[in-house]
């Protein structure tokens, strides 16, 4: 048995250009991954949809920060969301049964979730280094609605890039293979060109910019935050609640989209012929696990919002609280309501005179 794989570990699908055997690397590939990702997504969909949940009960709009997060809650969600398609893909040996219009969806949107949700931390970062280092003269830059406007950008901004990263992709018939395959399929003349083009920007514009902004942030933030404490600011100790929960999603982040960077990069020295052929199945099997590292990151998310977010728990609490007391008026309400009914139509009857 024949197994498809893409050498362009920006498309993270099957391409027609590589072929490799059956070895005991892909058999766990395909025993392994597809319950993975269906693991992946049940949970992640719960936890993401449990943090859009608190993000709308709560009374009050959301701060700066959360708006961000809720958006990267949604990107979440929108990709585990087209994950089993992956999942049954692989199932089936590759064969893609479900045609070209989710064929393009389903790969969009894994490129879409990248580039979104880094750039989407990326302005987090932004956000506290305007709060905590350029309290006073940045405060006019934190309003909601510029975030709400920078949230919609970095939608459009993300879809445009899926869309160059995907639109040679497509479902074609691989004879070799006898199988009908969701592939990216460059033109003959420019095949090379278009690979390089994707993985450059996947290295540059959706890596290695956006942690250059954010290392820069995250060491002004540290600067500001020692200025207070030798002011002994009260503010303080909020400062780096906020800080932890923000500072743990964004390492999440990097641990888990790093590996899948790497072996971009590995792909582009390959293809420019600065590294041998014996680095090929290191970098097939690599990038397929590294892409279903990255994916963890979606489901995580969610715990670190419980566990390293002192607010958020808060939010929760509070939302809980609200409830159950809004159920316990209504149930007393009910009864009231039972009685006064009762005791009204008891009123109401007459003695019978026999």
């Amino acid at each position: 048995m024949m197994k498809l794989l893409s050498h362009n570990s920006s498309t993270f699908l099957p391409t027609s250009e590589t072929i490799l055997n059956n070895t005991t690397e892909w058999i766990l590939v395909h025993t392994i991954v597809p319950p993975y990702i269906f693991t992946l997504c049940v949970t992640g969909l719960l936890g993401n949809g449990f943090v859009l949940l608190v993000f709308l009960l709560q009374r009050g709009p959301c701060t700066v920060p959360e708006i961000y997060l809720g958006n990267l809650a949604l990107a979440d969600l929108l990709l585990l969301a087209c994950l089993p398609f992956w999942a049954m893909n692989i199932l089936n040996d590759f064969n893609w049964p479900y045609g070209d219009f989710l064929c393009h969806i389903v790969s969009q949107s894994i490129l879409v979730n990248t580039y979104t949700s880094i750039y989407l931390l990326t302005m987090v970062s932004v956000d506290r280094y305007l709060a905590l280092a350029r309290t006073i003269r940045a405060r006019w830059l934190r309003r909601k609605c510029y975030a709400w406007v920078v949230c919609l950008g970095l939608w459009l901004f993300g879809l445009l890039l899926g869309v160059l990263a995907t639109v040679h992709r497509k479902v074609i018939f691989v004879d070799r293979l006898q199988t009908m395959a969701c592939v990216l399929e460059y033109p003959d003349h420019s095949t090379k060109s278009w690979k390089l083009a994707n993985n450059l920007l996947m290295n540059i514009v959706g890596f290695v910019l956006p942690v250059i902004v954010i290392i820069s942030c995250s060491g002004n933030i540290i600067k500001a935050l020692w200025r207070r404490r030798e002011h002994v600011y009260i503010e303080y100790g909020n400062d780096r609640k906020a800080n932890i929960l923000i500072y743990s999603v964004t390492l999440l982040f990097l641990v888990c989209w790093s590996p899948f960077q790497l072996f971009t990069l590995i792909d582009t020295l390959c293809d420019a012929e600065l590294l041998d052929e014996t680095w090929h199945q290191t970098l097939d099997i690599g990038t397929q696990f590294s892409t279903y590292l990255a994916f963890l990151n979606s489901c995580l998310n969610p715990v670190l919002y419980v566990f390293s977010g002192q607010y958020f728990r808060k939010k929760v609490s509070t939302i809980y609280r609200r409830t159950m007391s809004r159920r316990s008026s209504y149930s007393t309400a009910y009864q009231l309501s039972v009685v006064s009914t009762y005791l009204h139509r008891t009123d109401q009857i007459k003695p019978v005179v026999i």
